[in-house]
């Protein structure tokens, strides 16, 4: 049997008993032609899909503390934006990353990455009390609400795949527009700011110091400044966020609640016996399949790593990246979609080393990364810092070099990396920008001693690439 968390505790000496703060900033829902009900059918079955590929915690214990922490939080949500048809959850999940997110109408899952880098449960609360409101002032269908002609469906499918990828195909399956999911679940700095101060002013009812929400923000930062994380891409910092937290804070009043010490510093321990937390990198190249105690997926495939790879077929068809893009790819590639990227690879291309990593040796891949510039080749090599991460011996192998990418400017660059078939691997990165300011790049892979055999289909795929963005 799994040890419960020890919940000895201690009652807090608080100053001010008021529940309802007469000084608190109001917040104005946003426009939505979508129902409570509609947040709760997108949210489910996005949940579904996220359960399915993240590599889910079981332990009872860090599920129960994890769920003790999301029901208090909701019980302090203004009655007005609690909708009684929301399905809350509260599910953590082994990856490195600190993030955390809410879906539409209540999910939410939480990294251990979040637990490992706070300093007090307060923290931790902080980050899923500015999630949950997402879920209350329903910034998700409020996103959707502004983009015109999508259907129910299309949302839906949308949001699995940014999320998880969604299975095989997922991003060119059913007129799913690509990126849309993102679109949805990346809010604008008014959408943050409002998450920020309704979070604040939720823990303060929950019978927690505001003040944490904007540590847990400059330790974000920080780590951001380093090369991530993962959070901030969909949760831009409006400016000066522990400062106004700060302020909202002082109009603040705290509701008395006894503060369980002793659980926070007790779930810590239990996350650090787990198996290793994977990266979000590793469950976007490989997926996961099932769940176990400690999270620990299974990378999916397309046939079996190291057994004979076929040559590309001289047959083709034209795909569709939802709305974002057409290609023509080789008859008898399959496509493998992650979160912000489709993949096309060939029989025994991608799948797992028999040590159980993903592995990419040959076909290509179509994706969108947050350009960190808009300068486009300080942006390419941002791209390239984060493809290096993963694969610490890939190495530059030309000179950066102009190009037409679907009529647009763009750059070209050579990589070479080791192979785990042995060898070396040679990469071709293509870049240009999007209409939104997205970077959009075309990643081609394939061992040294298959270049020549590759190199035409590689070469018609990029001419044959027609991006749709509104430019």
């Amino acid at each position: 049997m799994r040890r419960a968390i020890f919940t000895s505790c201690v009652t807090a000496v608080l100053l001010l008993h008021s529940t309802v703060p007469w000084a608190q900033t109001k917040i104005t829902v946003p426009k939505n032609k979508y129902t409570p009900e509609q947040d709760v059918q997108l949210g489910r079955e996005a949940a579904a899909e996220v359960r399915k590929q993240y590599p889910v915690i079981t332990d009872s214990a860090l599920a129960g503390y994890l769920d003790r922490l999301g029901k208090r939080l909701v019980a302090a949500a203004p009655p007005e934006l609690n909708n009684p048809v929301f399905e809350y959850s509260f599910t953590p999940v082994n990856l490195k990353e600190i993030n955390a997110f809410a879906l539409p109408g209540g999910p939410m899952f939480v990294n251990r990455g979040m637990f490992e880098a706070a300093k007090s449960e307060g923290e931790v609360v902080g980050v899923m009390a500015h999630e949950l409101s997402h879920v209350l002032l329903r910034h998700g269908t409020a996103n959707a609400t502004k983009a015109q002609g999508l259907q129910l469906g299309q949302l839906a499918g949308a949001i699995a795949g940014a999320v998880v990828g969604g299975g095989w195909g997922q991003v060119i399956s059913e007129g799913s527009s690509f990126g849309l999911g993102t679109a949805m679940l990346k809010y604008s700095r008014d959408y943050e700011k409002q998450a920020d101060l309704l979070g604040a002013q939720i823990m303060a009812r929950a019978g927690y110091d505001p003040r944490d929400l904007g540590r847990m923000f400059e330790t974000i930062q920080k780590e951001a400044r380093a090369g991530g994380p993962e959070w901030l891409s969909s949760h831009p910092d409006p400016g000066n966020r522990s400062v106004y937290i700060a302020k909202e804070a002082d109009a603040l009043q705290v509701t008395p609640r006894e503060v369980y010490t002793e659980e926070f510093r007790q779930a810590q321990k239990l996350f650090a016996a787990l198996p290793p937390a994977r990266s979000m990198a590793d469950v976007e190249r490989g997926g996961a399949s099932g769940r176990t105690s400690g999270g620990s997926p299974t990378p999916a495939s397309v046939g079996r790593i190291g057994q004979p790879v076929p040559p590309p077929s001289t047959q083709y068809r034209t795909v569709q990246g939802g709305s974002l893009f057409d290609v023509s790819v080789p008859q008898n590639w399959e496509a493998v979609s992650s979160t912000n990227a489709v993949k096309f690879v060939p029989q025994n291309g991608y799948g797992a080393t028999e040590g159980g990593e993903a592995a990419f040796t040959h076909g290509v891949e179509l994706g969108v990364a947050r350009a960190s510039s808009r300068n486009l080749e300080d942006a390419t090599r941002t791209l390239i810092s984060n493809f290096a991460r993963s694969n610490p011996d890939l190495r530059q192998a030309s000179e950066f070099r102009d190009v037409r990418l679907s009529q647009r400017t763009g750059i070209g660059v050579s990589l070479d990396n080791k192979s785990v078939l042995g060898g070396t691997e040679r990469i071709g990165i293509y870049t240009t920008f999007l209409a939104d300011g997205n970077l959009f790049y075309m990643a081609t892979i394939v061992p040294a001693s298959d270049t020549e055999q590759y190199a035409p289909a590689f070469d018609r795929i990029a001419r044959s690439l027609r991006l749709r963005d509104a430019r």
